[in-house]
């Protein structure tokens, strides 16, 4: 962690104490806007890659993509730039991979996908200590999927991952990381079939919350994750529907954040905020352009949520934003 991070997240952690007592500072979100960021590097325009923050490393990483081809590099964000980083083994070519950090083996998890022919089903880490990629073979796996959904257990802090499209059906299976292998954790109440919907893990809560994305049966709902079962939820205030929105838990908000999206060949660019009960539209100042399919992730060290690429309808985008309070 360079100088400027390290004293930043001191700063943080003082300001912390003194918010937390702040009346009223639930509903800060509502005045959170959307700020663009001007790094001097970055990956090309893409849509629909693999994105998560790694806090061993203190970096938000981001995996492959779609920018005119299926794309399998790896790139980290600092804060300030991103940085290609040149691996001796990677992830083949893929697009709408599922990512996400395993609290327990220190690593970050991807699965599944697609490669422009086939859906994916093998599954790889990434050790932010070394910079590297391993595949790791399990003897038991979910079905090879696009636009599954992975989270870091609400309870264990392991990766589970729901869902996902195999080319024929949309899945309802949970499946949970040890480590070394899935194992299907057959939960009584399956949330309904479902690819690339809002999904996040709220801290606050100890809850994941999944909404929207799609499906056969009427995907438009709000489920969440124990650990045990999925909940259908019953929110006052239902949030618009939409698809290719990853959604991420903002721990300086205490809130799950949810960006735009795509709505049945449109695409959208508002803002919500779900608190654990109740979705509520935020209105920012200013918003990234409408679209579906970029990277979303919460940087720990920052206390932002960045966003990054995207698409809408054939333009891709490459740019990079944050969410501040």
């Amino acid at each position: 962690m360079n100088h400027n991070r390290k004293l930043w997240l001191v700063l943080w952690c003082m300001l912390s104490a003194i918010v937390v007592l702040t009346p009223g500072f639930a509903e800060a979100a509502s005045g959170a806007s959307w700020v663009q960021l001007a790094p001097a590097t970055s990956p090309s325009a893409r849509a629909y890659a693999s994105m998560a923050y790694d806090p061993v490393s203190q970096k938000v990483v981001l995996f492959g993509g779609y920018d005119g081809v299926y794309l399998n590099d790896t790139w980290t964000f600092d804060g300030t730039n991103w940085t290609k980083v040149e691996t001796a083994a990677a992830p083949p070519v893929r697009t709408n991979a599922g990512m996400a950090f395993d609290r327990v083996n220190r690593v970050l998890v991807l699965f599944g996908g697609y490669n422009g022919q086939i859906f994916m089903g093998d599954t790889w880490t990434w050790n932010g200590a070394t910079s590297t990629w391993k595949q790791v073979v399990a003897s038991q796996s979910p079905k090879a999927v696009t636009g599954p959904m992975l989270f870091s257990d609400p309870v264990s802090g392991r990766v589970d991952v729901y869902g996902g499209f195999d080319g024929n059906f949309y899945q309802a299976t949970t499946y949970q990381w040890s480590g070394t292998t899935w194992t299907n954790l057959n939960p009584p109440n399956p949330a309904t079939a479902r690819s690339i919907a809002v999904c996040a893990t709220d801290a606050a809560t100890k809850t994941t919350v999944m909404f929207g994305g799609l499906g056969d049966i009427n995907p438009d709902n709000t489920w969440t994750w124990d650990g045990k079962t999925w909940t259908e939820q019953n929110p006052g205030t239902q949030i618009g529907y939409r698809y290719g929105s990853p959604g991420v838990y903002d721990a300086h908000l205490r809130r799950v954040i949810v960006f735009g999206g795509g709505y049945g060949g449109a695409d959208i660019s508002d803002s919500w905020a779900w608190n654990g009960t109740d979705w509520a539209q935020l209105a920012p100042a200013h918003s990234p352009a409408a679209r579906e399919g970029f990277g979303m992730a919460f940087d720990s060290v920052l206390q932002r949520t960045v966003i990054f690429g995207g698409q809408a309808g054939s333009t891709l985008y490459g740019d990079t934003w944050e969410l501040e309070p």
